[in-house]
């Protein structure tokens, strides 16, 4: 394949960047905005050109019908030893193509869109300049050829959210949710960053390839190594799935996510669907082959996944912000397909199902950046209707917006995994790994599942039905065209996509991946969907007063709820009173008032004796001479007493 493509792939956003950033100043908004538009457009083309072509090209077919990990081009940047060098290349496999689409359809939508809702922002030019950051940052760690390689562009998507989220720098909500991203995911990168040192220590090497085409090989490089009870391959593989758990916002590790609902709801849309949440994700399913050489480390990561994805529907079920509601749909969605990718492995290099567990996942990844865009999105047109991210300030918005209400009732009932929408297929297939692994944890799942087909539809009817407030004259409309193309767009996506042959393109174990549904999973999970989907129907239709005889049942749940368990007050409570005041306060009082103290008495009596004895250093030579005779009749008397002693 010829290397002017990918790299236009990569070099075309980076570009953008690079133009809005320096004379975006100089254009005028709809340039900004449309030259933006032009330039992920045109990324979106070369990319699916790429993908289809690595797709359907038998030159990608290896003999035994597997398709092969094809390195476009792989640059030396930096070189250690012989062995250990850094890399800067563009690395082609069924995983990377899929998400090279992915990043692209989503973040080409984000740019039509905000076309629309950034419409006469201040600052539109640099707001389209972060954008395209974004996309090179995502596209860059996608097709990395090496896991250091992933780590440079994984910090670089940190920084893109860090400038996005804090979009609107003139408030402090927003200022504080940008730091508070940044600051988090920095400490789980410190232990991606450690666990990649220990195993590029042990294996000699970064790249993907060798380390991921005979995993057996990097077990044996660790020849036995243990730290406190588990293997140095174990400890390496949680360090960096912990980078993992800090983008893709996994307990307890989720705090910043729900507060990045402070920039703008395009950015939200990207973040959530096709970026940064999923780079966790795609990192574990990168190293997979390796992963599943330690059974401890998989077990972990289902362990934090399933806590994470019951945490987040219970949280979502009691938030007031529809951003918020979404957010938390997020983090649990993504804990699906953590826990998807934990039950695909049964260690030792055993493959539970023939990779049931890794494909779903991946296939999960897929429909839920369609549907999870599309959610966002139409959360930001009722958010430019009614102005306000509080459902008690929507209701009855069915009358008024049905391309929003419609687009959005699909959504909802993808993520619910009602059939025939795409939800349905992948969470279908998720489930019926877990239950393959253990009946407990398919049952917690599906419990999970449950929850969400809830709370989105407590969503929808409080939005869409309920009881109307009063909008005053101007009444609420559907977006412009800019905004509602991409609702369209990603509702039509999301009614199709579980029909893709997707094991046909992301294969696994040499063998295509077909969707085979189980057929009591699939009744019963919709069933249990269904029965969710009924109790929010009666709930929250119409203006009634169930909600608040629940609330009241039981408000200490509720309280717990709406207040995300008390996971921010736990985390300032730790870094407050324990760190700031019972450790940093003693240590700076300790630094201030004995070490500064200390010192400051030092230099009180070196200063002091100083201006005592200024006057030796007058200037004046009749005292010098008057001293040094002083000085001479002082020793000579001092050796008289000695001879007489």
């Amino acid at each position: 394949m010829d290397i002017t493509i990918p790299a236009l792939i990569l070099c075309l956003p980076l570009f953008m960047f690079l133009l809005l950033g320096i004379a975006g100043c100089k254009m005028s908004h709809k340039l900004a905005g449309w030259l933006g538009c032009l330039g992920m457009g045109t990324c979106l083309v070369l990319s699916y050109y790429t993908a289809f072509t690595y797709y359907f090209d038998p030159q990608f077919v290896a003999e035994n019908g597997e398709r092969i990990q094809y390195t476009v081009f792989n640059l030396t940047w930096l070189q250690f030893t012989d062995h250990l060098t850094i890399n800067l290349g563009f690395l082609l496999d069924p995983i990377s193509a899929l998400m090279l689409m992915v990043i692209t359809t989503i973040s080409f939508m984000v740019h039509l869109y905000s076309l629309g809702y950034m419409e006469g922002e201040k600052g539109f030019q640099r707001y389209y300049a972060f954008l395209s950051l974004f996309s090179f940052s995502m596209l860059g760690l996608v097709v990395a050829t090496n896991i250091f390689q992933m780590y440079i562009f994984w910090e670089l998507v940190g920084a893109s959210s860090y400038l996005l989220i804090g979009f609107y720098y003139t408030k402090h909500s927003a200022v504080s949710a940008s730091k508070k991203a940044f600051i988090v995911t920095r400490f789980a990168d410190l232990g991606f960053l450690i666990g990649i040192l220990v195993l590029s220590y042990y294996t000699k090497t970064f790249d993907f390839i060798e380390m991921t085409s005979n995993p057996s090989w990097v077990l044996a490089s660790t020849e036995g190594a243990t730290f406190m009870g588990a293997s140095v391959l174990t400890w390496a593989l949680v360090l960096i799935f912990t980078g993992g758990m800090g983008k893709s916002a996994m307990m307890p590790l989720h705090i910043w996510l729900p507060d990045a609902m402070e920039g703008p709801t395009p950015v939200s849309a990207l973040i959530h669907a096709a970026t940064m949440v999923v780079a966790g994700v795609y990192l574990v399913a990168r190293m997979f082959p390796v992963y599943m050489m330690e059974e401890a480390a998989t077990t972990f990561i289902v362990v934090i996944g399933a806590a994470t994805a019951f945490y987040a529907a219970m949280v979502a079920c009691a938030q007031v912000d529809i951003k918020r509601v979404l957010a938390f749909s997020t983090i649990s969605q993504i804990a699906f397909m953590m826990v998807s990718l934990g039950v695909a492995s049964l260690g030792n290099g055993e493959v539970s199902h023939h990779g049931l567990g890794y494909m779903a996942s991946m296939f999960h990844m897929f429909t839920h950046a369609m549907f999870k865009a599309l959610l966002f999105l139409g959360a930001g047109a009722l958010i430019h209707a009614v102005h306000s991210n509080d459902y008690t300030a929507m209701g009855g918005l069915r009358k008024y917006m049905p391309i929003t209400r419609w687009t959005f009732l699909i959504g909802c009932l993808a993520i619910a995994g009602i059939p025939p929408f795409s939800g349905f297929f992948s969470k279908d297939e998720i489930l019926s790994a877990c239950y393959a692994w253990s009946p407990y944890i398919g049952i917690w799942m599906s419990m999970v599942a449950a929850l969400t087909a809830f709370y989105m539809f407590r969503l929808y009817f409080l939005i869409f039905w309920w009881n109307e407030p009063d909008y005053g004259h101007h009444k609420p409309h559907d977006a412009p065209l800019p905004m509602s193309i991409p609702l369209v767009f990603l509702a039509a996506v999301s009614c199709v996509a579980g029909f893709i042959p997707f094991g046909h393109f992301v294969t696994w174990n040499r063998e295509a991946y077909d969707i085979h549904l189980d057929p009591v999973i699939a009744v019963s999970s919709v069933v249990i969907a269904l029965c969710a989907i009924a109790l929010a129907w009666r709930m929250y239709r119409k203006e009634n007063d169930l909600p608040a005889k629940f609330k009241n049942a039981l408000p200490a749940l509720w309280d717990w709820c709406a207040h995300r368990f008390y996971w921010d007050e736990l985390y300032m409570f730790i870094t407050h009173k324990i760190i700031f005041n019972g450790i940093c306060r003693p240590i700076a009082w300790f630094d201030r008032h004995i070490i500064d103290g200390t010192m400051d008495a030092f230099a009180t009596v070196t200063n002091k004796a100083s201006y005592a004895i200024r006057g030796l250093q007058s200037g004046q030579v009749q005292m010098y001479v008057w001293i040094y005779l002083i000085g001479a009749l002082l020793l000579a008397g001092l050796g008289v007493l000695c001879l007489i002693m």
